[in-house]
């Protein structure tokens, strides 16, 4: 002990070591000492002696610290001096905070070299790290946080290395991800800050955490903490999640569906009163806003991204961020941060788009917010980066975007302006004829994405005209474009025109006409292309080869001065074509064209590097070699070429029908998808409810029949008054549905009643068709000679009068018992009240209401029985009534046929007559003896009589 008090500083007689000399005696003093406070205090030395001798301790100490976390575990003290002495040599932290302004400027970058070498010593031995892991397991402050500080450190050291045996380790990363839980915020942070090391580049790292449940950890420490209003800790959170979802589809994608990005919304919850925001704030909001472009990155998978807006704009995202962007007092930053933000949630989705061209800013008229962001971006006085961000948001609005894209164009058609305010049209058209050329090419670009793949806009574009000055006649907007690029301006404003002409001409035959109708622009681009400019003008040369090499490639060649050959004859004359591809190649050649094809946002250091669009960059990679193509093909292959586009239009128009045709299919299948849902969710609740009806009535019938059976008991033993007036509740329903069956009966019976009268007309108008049938019959057949048949039909006749004579009685028979019927009921209705009122005083009268209950339902099925006699009854009568029907039409068929056979006759025997009177007229004339019809008569008369004699003579 007295050693470490002069270790230590305490007074001591003769000469005092050196650093290194007590760092050596101490370290034979933690590898031979063999008792553990010996062993501590040696360590604890050690640990104030490592921030100011770091390499000499780091050199002789770290293999008998090593050791002492290898066999001194179970003393804590000593494992957290031997922790944090570690922390100390390998940390570059320390160093960095001890810097003085006269030391030397490499002096960080020493220690930085230091820590990295006593990092790689450590690790050299992978069970050092193991041995870590396990260490950082215990549940002890004093051991736990220095464990948890030196495994930060050496990842920042040598994170790769480190990131690889922690991933092989069993249980490595579920072990820190346990930090999380810590009830120690001090722990809890530190873990925080570990696990952003450990999951820094390694997709493999970063997908265990994640469904290690490291989204609901994080998330529930930033609402904790107080969502943007929290502090360094927030900032902590957010840059683990952006390390564990950037780049990372598999992480983004169980985000998604864990339903995470609903919890995002209240981070973008910003009162009315946005003044003297903390700087800790704006930083964790411009982190919150980094996160959400994180899931809806254009480099994402498409579907990913499509999938995140939607969740976006469903839960009320969107919308939220839209608040921020109209709202006052917003810092400069966060604004911008915000519409680039915005920008990437609407890129490409047709829902989102339409909801931010609903956006209305709290003005007063109230404008549409497209049109405040282009006020911003067309004047010269805001910032640089706001204005590349409302024009990263007007591109993004665009994107895939026909019906937005022909409401812009159509605020610069003449049928549709509007004088009373400001649109977006005439705010475009101002900014890209303004003085600023960083207005005219924003509002260039602008404008270009409002035709980008848009042939019917292009074309209705041209129809655009301005009034250049009072008295001259107004020209077309394509016209002044041209105009202001031959008047030679600043190079960011001919890049921006050219790129807009280029747009505008590509895959518009009409549009290439209209621009060659003007004698003077060939002439210029020739001119243009022709001369040997500086480096600057080198671009616009570039940018004029193109533009003249699309208005020769989309020729259709209806102008006769300006057809593809001759304007090939034109370059080969006055350019040569060699040097017109060259020139063509500038573009691709050039260095700001290079950084605008890297990503879809505008991202230049200052407005002079404004100078290519990404979408144009696509643009110039399909055109440049077809173009180069172009220039040398001949007139046949040209006609060839022409007959395969005309063919390739009819396919894309096909296609595009049927893409049409699938996209509507498509909204039909999402419609018919929604109300499946919706019926299924409907009929899930339909069958809670029968399956709760279906139990219910099951109790009721468990119910009813338990009382049924208690009700025979009681009828048979009578044991307690409170049983009696249950029966008598019982029986008193039972009455009540016996009257509901006496009133059906009722009803029934006056139902048969009207039946059997009508059948008693039928049967009466039967019998008097009979009588006078048989009178008409009997003639008949008497004069043509059918009395058998007339016979038969008498005695059916009288058959038929029989049975009909019976069933008149059996109907008065009948109507006697319904009369009898009736009075029992009115009978029975006063005793069924007296009966209830007496059940209700007392027990003595329920046997009487029990024999007249049986008496009524022995009535009720005799009278039941009755009824079906007397149905078989009135069936039995329709079909002899049916009988006779038939056999009266036969009859009646019958008599008409004699009728017309003695009509026959009569005339015959008339005609006879006639013929008979005209011949004895005739021999009366001539003189011969004609006898009368008398005499013949009388005559035939004595013939008869003589023939009888003769017979009985013989």
């Amino acid at each position: 002990m007295n050693f470490l008090r002069g270790v230590m500083g305490g007074p001591s007689a003769g000469p005092q070591p050196s650093g290194a000399d007590t760092i050596q005696k101490l370290c034979d003093r933690v590898a031979s000492s063999t008792l553990l406070d010996d062993r501590r205090d040696a360590v604890r030395a050690l640990k104030a002696l490592s921030k100011k001798y770091r390499l000499e301790v780091g050199i002789q100490a770290m293999e008998h610290l090593v050791h002492v976390l290898q066999t001194d575990r179970s003393d804590s003290e000593i494992i957290g001096y031997a922790l944090d002495t570690l922390y100390n040599v390998i940390s570059n932290d320390l160093e960095e905070e001890e810097q003085d302004d006269s030391e030397e400027e490499n002096s960080p970058k020493q220690g930085d070299d230091l820590g990295s070498q006593f990092t790689e010593i450590f690790i050299k031995q992978p069970e050092n790290v193991t041995l870590l892991l396990t260490l950082v397991e215990e549940f002890d402050f004093h051991v736990r946080w220095p464990g948890v500080k030196l495994l930060t450190s050496l990842l920042k050291q040598q994170g790769p290395q480190v990131q690889q045996i922690i991933l092989v380790s069993p249980m490595g990363v579920s072990r820190l991800m346990d930090l999380l839980a810590d009830s120690r915020e001090v722990i809890r942070n530190d873990g925080v800050l570990l696990l952003q090391q450990l999951t820094k580049s390694n997709a493999a790292i970063q997908k265990i955490v994640a469904f290690e449940n490291a989204f609901e950890r994080l998330l529930d420490i930033v609402t904790e903490e107080g969502n943007s209003d929290g502090g360094i800790v927030v900032e902590d959170c957010l840059l683990l999640l952006q390390n564990l979802l950037k780049n990372n589809n598999s992480n983004q994608n169980f985000f998604k569906e864990g339903s995470y990005i609903q919890r995002m919304k209240p981070w973008f919850e910003v009162g009315d009163d946005n003044c003297g925001w903390s700087a800790q704030k704006v930083t964790n909001l411009h982190l919150m806003l980094q996160l959400v472009r994180v899931l809806v990155s254009p480099t994402n998978p498409p579907g990913a991204t499509t999938s995140c807006q939607k969740a976006m704009f469903h839960c009320g995202l969107l919308q939220q961020l839209c608040t921020i962007l109209m709202a006052t007092g917003v810092p400069a930053d966060i604004l911008t941060e915000t519409i680039n933000t915005v920008s990437e949630v609407i890129r490409g989705c047709q829902m989102n788009q339409d909801y931010f061209a609903s956006v209305n800013a709290p003005s007063n008229p109230p404008r549409p917010a497209i049109v405040v962001l282009l006020m911003s971006m067309v004047n010269e006085r805001q910032p640089f980066v706001l204005r590349c961000a409302v024009l990263y948001c007007f591109q993004c609005f665009l994107y895939k975007n026909h019906k937005g894209q022909g409401e812009i164009v159509s605020t610069l058609l003449p049928s549709t302006i509007d004088g009373s305010s400001v649109s977006a049209g005439q705010l475009l058209c101002g900014g890209l004829f303004s003085t600023d050329s960083l207005s005219n090419w924003c509002a260039a670009v602008a404008l270009a994405h409002a035709l980008q793949e848009n042939a019917a806009l292009k074309e209705q574009l041209l129809r655009v005209q301005l009034a250049t000055s009072i008295g001259n006649p107004p020209v077309s907007l394509l016209q002044q474009c041209t105009n202001i690029l031959s008047q030679g301006s600043k190079v960011q404003t001919r890049v921006g025109l050219l790129m807009l002409l280029c747009t505008w001409l590509s895959n518009c035959s009409i549009a290439v006409t209209h621009f060659l109708h003007n004698p003077a622009n060939v002439p210029f681009l020739t001119g243009q292309i022709a001369e040997n400019l500086g480096e600057e003008e080198q671009l616009v040369q570039g940018l004029c080869a193109l533009l003249l090499g699309i208005s020769i490639y989309y020729n259709d060649n209806s102008l006769e001065n300006y057809r593809k050959e001759k304007l090939k004859q034109l370059i080969e004359k006055r350019i040569g074509r060699e040097n017109f591809v060259e020139k063509l190649g500038f573009i691709s050649k050039h260095e700001l064209y290079s950084r605008a094809a890297q990503k879809p946002q505008p991202g230049f250091s200052s407005p002079e590097h404004m100078m290519f669009d990404h979408e144009f960059t696509k643009l110039v990679k399909e055109l440049e070699g077809v173009i180069s193509k172009a220039i040398y093909k001949s007139s046949e292959e040209d006609k060839k070429e022409e007959e395969v586009k005309k063919t390739l239009e009819q396919h894309d128009n096909i296609v595009t029908h049927y893409k049409k045709v699938i996209r509507e299919q498509d909204q039909e299948l999402e419609e018919l998808k929604q109300q499946v849902s919706t019926l299924k969710s409907q009929n899930e609740q339909l069958q809670v409810t029968v399956t709760q009806q279906v139990s219910q009535i099951q109790q009721h019938k468990d119910q009813y029949n338990l009382l049924k059976v208690q009700l025979g008991k009681d009828t048979q033993h009578h044991n307690s008054h409170g049983d009696t007036l249950q029966m008598n509740g019982i029986q008193l329903e039972e009455v009540s549905k016996l009257r509901e069956e006496l009133e059906d009966w009722r009803n029934r019976h006056e139902q048969l009643q009207g039946q059997l009268k009508e059948k008693d007309a039928v049967i009466e108008n039967l019998k008097s068709l009979q009588v006078e049938m048989g009178t008409e019959q009997s003639s008949q057949l008497s004069s043509s000679g059918g009395m058998e048949h007339s016979a038969e039909l008498q005695k059916e006749l009288e058959l038929l009068r029989t049975q009909i004579q019976l069933q008149a009685a059996e109907i008065s028979k009948l109507q006697t018992e319904n009369q009898k019927l009736q009075a029992m009921n009115t009978a029975i209705d006063p005793a069924l009240g007296a009966s209830s009122a007496v059940a209700s005083r007392s027990s003595e009268k329920e046997g009487r209401l029990l024999q007249e209950l049986g008496e009524l339902q022995s009535e009720v099925k005799a009278l039941s029985e009755e009824k079906a006699s007397l149905q078989q009854q009135l069936d039995s009568s329709s079909s002899t009534v049916a009988i006779l029907q038939d056999e009266k039409s036969k009859l009646q068929q019958e008599v008409a046929e004699a009728k017309k056979e003695q009509d026959d006759l009569l005339v015959l025997l008339a005609d006879q007559d006639q013929k008979l009177s005209a011949l004895r007229s005739k021999l009366k004339d001539l003189g011969m003896p004609v006898e009368d019809e008398d005499d013949i008569e009388s005559g035939d008369q004595a013939d008869e009589d003589e023939d009888g004699d003769e017979e009985e003579q013989d």
